[in-house]
């Protein structure tokens, strides 16, 4: 089955006859807080992925970086 445009418009009315502008219109409000506290969310994880990532960098020593004591140090 195919949808046309028609058939949109004729859905759209109904939903309308039935649930009222208001409803629809408070429906759409709470889809559209709910999208952008998703991306919200989405961007905080990548923020905090990218800091553990820093951190983890950080703490990662090579054994060529790592500082051997010289005879003088050793007791």
């Amino acid at each position: 089955m195919h949808l046309s445009p028609l058939h949109l418009l004729v859905v759209a009315i109904v939903v309308l006859v039935l649930f009222g502008r208001g409803k629809v219109s408070n429906l759409m409000g709470e889809f559209g807080r709910g999208i952008t506290a998703f991306k919200k969310g989405v961007s905080e994880g990548n923020t905090e992925l990218e800091k553990d990532a820093a951190a983890k960098a950080a703490r990662d020593v090579t054994p060529s970086e790592v500082v051997t004591p010289s005879e003088k140090d050793k007791i």
